[in-house]
């Protein structure tokens, strides 16, 4: 009866053990549930402060880079303000000069037009060398003036190209072929003008040769003993000879 009743005390024990535990883990169970829950919030969390971060250091870099830009335009927009405010005096200035070409050209055709007409009075009591060709010059000087679509410039710059061409008469030779009157007979005849100091003629036989008298104004003839002479320099002004030495008469004035 005492192993029986030790038996049953034994089992009694492991049963009272049995359920005590079975009673801990019933409350163990829903503290371990939270505390897994509570680490998987934590995780997370944790994973969203990442992203957080990572988006804030993100927006930190973007907004380092947006305000070196903004810094960049700053400077650029103020050297644009600065070429305004240069380009707003040229225009300024533009226009002050604008209104003095106006000025200057009002006052310029008239001076042109005088010109012209000093330069035909030059002409007509100049040596009759060339006379189509110069009256021709003249001619298209005149009509350029009455047209609109030249600018004042241009009509200037032509004016003056003819006050050299004349100029440059005065320091070359030139040799041209034309029609002469010679008996009151119309001859082909070849014109040899020394600069402004001797304008002679010769016929292309060589037969005949004359001058002009600049102190009378006309033609004289020539003796023959100047055939040679005017002949060498017919053939230098064509390039045919060298420059040399030549025997010529020369009309004196007062």
């Amino acid at each position: 009866m005492k192993r029986l009743s030790k038996l049953s005390a034994a089992l009694f024990t492991i049963f009272a053990a049995t359920n005590s535990w079975a009673q801990e883990d019933q409350f163990l169970d829903p503290a371990v549930k939270k505390a897994t829950e509570i680490n998987e919030s934590a995780a997370n969390s944790q994973e969203k402060i990442n992203k957080i971060t990572d988006q804030i250091g993100t927006k930190l870099q973007q907004f380092k880079a947006v305000n070196k830009e903004t810094a960049g335009l700053d400077v650029y927009n103020g050297q644009l303000a600065r070429q305004i405010e240069n380009q707003m005096q040229e225009m300024a200035d533009l226009n002050a000069a604008i209104d003095e070409v106006s000025v200057i050209e009002r006052q310029i055709t008239p001076l042109m037009m005088r010109m012209i007409t000093g330069l035909e009075q030059f002409v007509k009591l100049d040596v009759p060398f060339l006379p189509k060709e110069r009256a021709k010059r003249l001619d298209e000087l005149k009509h350029l003036m009455d047209r609109a679509d030249i600018a004042p410039s241009e009509k200037f710059r032509r004016v003056m190209e003819a006050y050299q061409v004349e100029m440059d008469y005065g320091r070359t030779l030139e040799a041209y072929s034309g029609l002469h009157m010679i008996d009151g007979q119309e001859r082909d005849v070849d014109f040899l003008r020394v600069g402004r100091t001797a304008l002679i003629y010769q016929t292309r036989d060589a037969s005949l040769q004359g001058s002009w008298n600049k102190a009378t104004g006309k033609w004289e003839a020539l003796p023959s003993s100047y055939r040679t002479q005017v002949t060498k320099g017919l053939r230098m002004a064509k390039k045919q000879l060298a420059p040399d030495l030549l025997m010529l008469p020369v009309a004196m004035t007062d």
